[in-house]
């Protein structure tokens, strides 16, 4: 996992226990790769970059470095996971996402009007959608409703918080909202997946685009009937919709990186 670097504090210290949920990603998706030694701290000679650019920069090199140089012959896909969190990793300022890129083989581009963004870098061209799943005004009015209510942590009918209509944003936008709010930013990959985690991908982004899903940050009493999700579970496992985390659902106090 990497840090960035940006103009806000980082947390050092990691939850081993939030660290293995989102290594539930890769169970279904990822394919192995080797393991990358942590630096001793933050690396802050790009301090001065925005930090979205960082992330892209890092996308970029580490992308690069998988397909190196020559002719190529098949599509390449890769998954990208987030969280972010504040310092004293409270639940209403942590938040999961990933991006997901395919990148084409020689002679081949993205569709005409793809729904994706798409680009071309070192003639390679390109295509990436994320999965961020926040309420839809968050931008706007960034405050989020995670428990309200005495004892609601323990039993979810006691949590009052509203369903709200959700949102799927832009890696762009969901930095964005990181940096405004001053938070960790941490990374991890970009990992190899086939070409069917990548479609299973893609068929989630659609579900959330379509609005039949509502988001709602502790969202265990919306499960059974596919009303509402929380951030984690709109991306932690592509092949069912909320995969069994428990009586806690996502964990208790198992949010952030």
């Amino acid at each position: 996992m990497n840090y960035l670097s940006s103009p806000q504090p980082f947390v050092r210290l990691i939850s081993a226990a939030r660290f293995l949920m989102l290594g539930a990603i890769s169970v279904s998706l990822f394919a192995t790769t080797p393991a990358v030694q942590a630096k001793d701290g933050p690396d802050y000679a790009n301090y001065d970059v925005p930090l979205y650019q960082q992330i892209v920069n890092r996308i970029r090199a580490k992308v690069s470095a998988r397909l190196r140089e020559g002719r190529l012959t098949q599509d390449r896909f890769f998954i990208i996971p987030f969280a972010y969190q504040n310092d004293g990793n409270d639940p209403e300022l942590s938040h999961s996402f990933m991006t997901v890129i395919r990148v084409f083989a020689e002679g081949k581009r993205p569709r005409p009007n793809s729904e994706f963004k798409t680009g071309t870098y070192k003639g390679w061209n390109f295509e990436a959608y994320n999965i961020s799943w926040i309420p839809a005004d968050f931008m706007e009015n960034p405050h989020l409703c995670v428990f309200d209510g005495v004892g609601s942590r323990l039993f979810a009918k006691l949590n009052q918080c509203p369903i709200s209509p959700g949102k799927n944003f832009t890696l762009e936008d969901t930095i964005k909202l990181a940096v405004n709010a001053k938070v960790a930013v941490g990374m991890w990959g970009p990992y190899e997946i086939t070409q069917a985690g990548f479609d299973r991908g893609v068929k989630r982004k659609q579900l959330l685009d379509s609005g039949a899903i509502k988001y709602r940050a502790d969202d265990r009493l919306y499960q059974k009937n596919k009303i509402a999700s929380n951030c984690f579970h709109a991306m932690a496992n592509l092949d069912e919709l909320f995969p069994r985390g428990g009586v806690f659902g996502t964990g208790f106090k198992m949010w952030g990186p």
